[in-house]
């Protein structure tokens, strides 16, 4: 699995892109098709399969952009990106009841005052 990692900059109507550690390098007229070069220059430097990509905006005429190549073994990168989404889905509803049960603790203890405001 490599994982590659490019400072974007479009000076003059035109997006390069050099790698942050590495000699890779790309320009092109749009951050869309410097994204496409990108990820062809590191697919060639990489032969495994699955790849994904994420590009971030930092201000108007910069961006970050990384190839992950590899991160799927044998599968699709959507079955993976799938998988990952339900893992992260289940951590995030079981956050909701942790919460839940501190309200429910709070109310009691408020009764264990010995006093209620609509008595």
């Amino acid at each position: 699995m490599g994982v590659y990692t490019f400072v974007c900059r479009s000076s003059g109507g035109e997006w390069t892109a050099k790698q942050l550690k590495g000699e890779l390098e790309a320009a092109a007229a749009t951050p869309y098709e410097l994204q496409r070069r990108l990820v062809a220059a590191a697919s060639a430097a990489d032969s495994a399969a699955g790849v994904q990509s994420s590009f971030a905006m930092v201000t108007p005429s910069s961006a970050v952009f990384q190839v992950t190549i590899g991160a799927v073994g044998g599968g699709a990168a959507i079955g993976g990106a799938a998988a990952g989404g339900a893992a992260a889905g289940g951590a995030a509803t079981e956050a909701p009841k942790a919460e839940e049960k501190k309200e429910e603790e709070k109310e009691e203890s408020e009764d264990d005052l010995g006093f209620s405001l609509f008595d």
